[in-house]
């Protein structure tokens, strides 16, 4: 009994429906291929990924049609795929994003579901492009962080504090710490400027100054990247 339980196939999958089937992920695998060219901003872009959304979209949709209904082969699927090990670091969320977004339209696509498969394509990458377009989650203003290394005196931290205010509108200590065994100080302030001319008049005027050692200015939301001055 058990046997005939693992062999029962109550919806037998002709190759008109593989072949369409997968006609369905491959067309909707190239849309979100190309969706992602065209929302993509990152500076680490990658040819294979790219390639990788519209091969990911097939394979799932042949994962689906192998397991069909047959409760063996989803487990025997599931342990084979759990030997694989994923050592790609994602760099961007929306990388993982698309990944799901392609594996879900592959899982559709799989079982037949061709209307759901395209439609749900089209629409989220109309949403994903219009999101893209009006620049829905960048904030109104940015602000900046501010990384400034130097010996910290009373009258130093006075004059330091006289030019910052000089050319900033906002100003909160971030972080602070020792960097020497003497008053050498690296500090992180987020600050917001008074102008978009500010931010050269800023390290100008700090960098006149002796005392300090290292001025680094970023986008407080990409601190990662070089210095914005």
């Amino acid at each position: 009994m058990l046997d005939d339980f693992q062999n029962l196939d109550l919806f037998p999958v002709t190759i008109f429906e593989v072949i369409t089937n997968l006609i369905v992920a491959l067309i909707c695998g190239l849309i979100i291929s190309i969706v992602y060219r065209f929302v993509y901003k990152g500076s680490s872009y990658s040819v294979s990924y790219v390639n990788s959304l519209i091969l990911l979209t097939l394979i799932t949709s042949v994962v689906i049609l192998v397991i069909g209904n047959n409760l063996a082969r989803a487990f025997g699927l599931v342990g084979a795929m759990s030997i694989i090990r994923f050592r790609t670091a994602v760099r961007d969320v929306s990388d993982i994003v698309f990944i799901f977004f392609a594996l879900s339209i592959g899982m559709a696509a799989g079982v037949g579901l061709h209307l759901i498969a395209i439609s749900s394509t089209l629409v989220i990458c109309l949403i994903i492009i219009s999101l893209d377009v009006f620049n829905f989650g960048n904030p109104r203003k940015r602000g900046h962080l501010l990384q400034i290394s130097y010996n910290a005196s009373h009258e130093n931290e006075i004059k330091l504090g006289s030019i910052i205010n000089k050319h900033c509108r906002r100003l909160k200590l971030i972080n602070i710490k020792n960097i020497g065994k003497g008053n050498d100080m690296e500090v992180y302030y987020q600050v917001s400027l008074k102008g978009k001319s500010k931010g050269t008049e800023l390290i100008r005027d700090l960098k006149s100054f002796e005392d300090i050692y290292d001025i680094n200015l970023y986008f407080d939301d990409d601190d990662t990247n070089p210095p914005v001055y």
